[in-house]
């Protein structure tokens, strides 16, 4: 017995397996490594604290511990300067609907994300809509959760990747030379 402890202070010296796990990278950095790696039909989420952990294969949530405001500035910023995506932007219809009374602040956050989506087309859609729509996506696509710090219901923001560089309007161009048989 002694010798089979002996060989196993031998084997794995003091500290082995008990060293401080290395920091975790920040949510700005692993947006950054990500981003290259995703395309259309893949996701970014700006969520507010309450939104749901989703379970679907493709969701990976991250708690970024900032404001939603910072993260959406940072994450839009990043996408700008990506040269193979651009994001389509989907709020909840029921943003527009939710008073200061009920929660406050909502009226600053909208005047905010105005001025921050300023010149973008924003879709709204019910807030059980997308979600089925992530859920969805989830399955055979990657889905990149950031959760914020916010505190107002309604206020997520949904980024569908698409392809920067091919537009809608090429794809039916090439969809119509097909359909005709023409180059």
């Amino acid at each position: 017995m002694v010798r089979y402890l002996l060989l196993l202070c031998l084997a794995f010296p003091a500290g082995i397996g008990l060293r401080a796990q290395p920091e975790p990278a920040s949510w700005q950095a692993k947006v950054a490594a990500t981003l290259p790696l995703l395309g259309h039909r893949n996701w970014i989420l700006i969520v507010d604290s309450a939104y749901p952990l989703q379970v679907a294969p493709g969701v990976e949530t991250i708690e970024t511990g900032s404001s939603q405001v910072q993260v959406l500035r940072n994450v839009l910023a990043q996408l700008d300067r990506a040269p193979h995506v651009s994001p389509n932007v989907l709020m909840d219809a029921e943003l527009p609907f939710v008073t200061d009374q009920a929660a406050p602040g909502v009226t600053a956050y909208r005047s905010d994300i105005q001025v921050i989506l300023r010149g973008r087309p924003v879709q709204s859609l019910p807030h059980e809509q997308i979600l089925k729509t992530i859920e969805e996506a989830g399955q055979g696509f990657h889905v990149l959760v950031l959760k914020t710090t916010m505190t107002i219901p309604y206020t997520s923001v949904f980024l569908q990747l698409d392809c920067k560089y091919w537009g809608a309007d090429a794809e039916r161009q090439l969809r119509q030379s097909m359909a005709a048989g023409h180059p």
